[in-house]
């Protein structure tokens, strides 16, 4: 028996490899938890795609162990649940940035598909402010290949890009404050830049089945949220102690610089 999701919509994500929107929180909420946001930045600096948010800012963790997340992240992954890795993913208001046709799991390094990835939406995410798009039924078709651009406004660490996609066939993940997409680690999804007076600020959460490695570094780490890790594949991290912590911060910036080198050499 499913605990959040319907069986209609666990079948929908195993055909489409996306699934769109799901209720995780209040509008209320989300604007709560961008306010927690901002003023972090405002003491700390931008938390764009800063690794593993949920180890230094106790709004990041607090979204990615949401019960009602985790509840529809168990109905595809099973009971075993690593939160793996996060990161902020902010247009700035008349943003040109962007994000090409893609596949996370062709530089993850993971040896599994068993993950899910979560993006939480802070603020609206549509087609006029960058919002994310996917081709449905991609993910079956495995690894599509990628080419490198480097471009300076791709938003992706490589500029990485899939030379040829039917963007006929794309969906726009259309979605409101508290509102979340589940998509597929084998999945094609894209945005584009912002040419709003708004920002477009969402949280990006990677969820792992246990069972999963990493094939590039034995040094990984990840936080088990729910059931039991048998594997031990990846190291554990520091209990929360505190917004900011000198300690956190430190096994933060460590796993960043990590997560870049792994990129970098897959």
């Amino acid at each position: 028996m499913p605990k959040q999701l319907s069986e209609q919509q666990i079948e929908a994500y195993r055909r489409d490899g996306g699934l769109f929107p799901v209720t995780v929180m209040s509008e209320a909420e989300a604007v709560e938890h961008r306010r927690r946001l901002e003023a972090a930045e405002a003491a700390h600096g931008n938390m764009h795609y800063r690794s593993k948010p949920y180890l230094v800012l106790s709004s990041a963790k607090e979204i990615a162990a949401n019960a009602v997340l985790l509840d529809a992240v168990e109905d595809i992954l099973g009971p075993d649940i690593l939160l793996w890795n996060s990161a902020y993913v902010i247009k700035e208001a008349r943003d040109r940035r962007y994000v090409t046709w893609h596949q996370d799991l062709t530089y993850w390094g993971l040896d599994s598909d068993r993950l899910v990835t979560a993006w939480v939406a802070l603020t609206p995410a549509t087609p006029d402010n960058g919002g994310m798009r996917f081709v449905p039924g991609s993910h079956l078709n495995g690894a599509y290949d990628h080419h490198d651009t480097h471009a300076a406004d791709n938003l992706l660490h490589r500029g990485q890009k899939v030379a040829e996609v039917d963007e006929t066939a794309a969906v726009n993940m259309v979605l409101a404050p508290g509102q979340v997409s589940l998509h597929h680690g084998w999945v094609l999804h894209a945005s584009g830049p912002n040419p709003t007076g708004h920002r477009r600020i969402g949280l990006t959460v990677q969820y792992l089945a246990p069972s999963a490695r990493q094939t590039l570094s034995d040094r990984e780490s990840a936080t088990l949220l729910r059931g039991r890790d048998r594997y031990g594949h990846f190291q554990p991290e520091p209990e929360f102690t505190g917004d900011f912590a000198p300690e956190a911060v430190a096994f933060q910036q460590e796993a960043e610089r990590l997560k870049h080198e792994i990129y970098d050499s897959a």
